[in-house]
């Protein structure tokens, strides 16, 4: 095992969230190249919608402890399914928490120098490629190093088996592919350090 880890995570909280599926699918990939993987639950960090007045108040103990996750990762594996052509309110929401900054902390340490690999999945033929350009534009400009590899895939409801794992076998290893290539990046990216 390298000591890097890859945070995997969807851009839904249905709990059967086909998005879900698919970055489970992209994470072995990372595994197989020896990065630990850690996946998000959302339930877990249950976040209020961003109010710079709950800010004031002190960060919500979900935020910190999401901020805190996030910095413990140097990747990141993201599949989002989009809505109305953008990012799903969840996890934009979770994005604009992130970055607010708690005293003595370096600006956008969640996001700087994060390598960020990212797939998406819809009942659609484009399989949420709209929403994945919203996404990338987001997190680059927050400082992550997003991959110019990504894979949106069509057909949601139809592509995984009972199991959870794509059906075609060149599906599996194009959504495999970018969990390697997250770790393989990070293997030599000299400012994706552990912490």
């Amino acid at each position: 095992m390298t000591p890097f880890k890859i945070l995997a995570f969807s851009g839904s909280q249905r709990n059967t969230s086909y998005n879900r599926l698919l970055v489970g699918n992209a994470a072995r990939g990372a595994e197989a190249a020896g990065v630990a993987i850690t996946y998000l639950n959302w339930a877990d960090y249950a976040m209020p919608l961003y109010d710079p007045d709950i800010e004031a108040h002190g960060m919500p103990d979900a935020v910190l402890r999401f901020k805190a996750t996030l910095i413990a990762h140097q990747g990141f594996l993201i599949a989002s399914p989009e809505y109305n052509g953008s990012v799903t309110p969840l996890l934009k929401n979770a994005i604009d928490w992130a970055t607010r900054a708690v005293p003595g902390e370096k600006p956008m340490i969640c996001f700087k120098h994060k390598v960020v690999g990212l797939m998406s999945t819809s009942p659609g033929v484009f399989g949420g490629a709209l929403g994945l350009s919203h996404l990338r534009a987001v997190l680059s400009r927050l400082g992550c190093m997003v991959l110019p590899e990504q894979y949106p895939v069509g057909e949601s409801s139809k592509i995984f088996d009972e199991n959870g794992d794509l059906r075609d076998p060149k599906q599996r290893a194009a959504a495999e592919a970018i969990g390697l290539r997250v770790a393989d990046v990070l293997k030599i990216w000299p400012a994706a350090q552990p912490a």
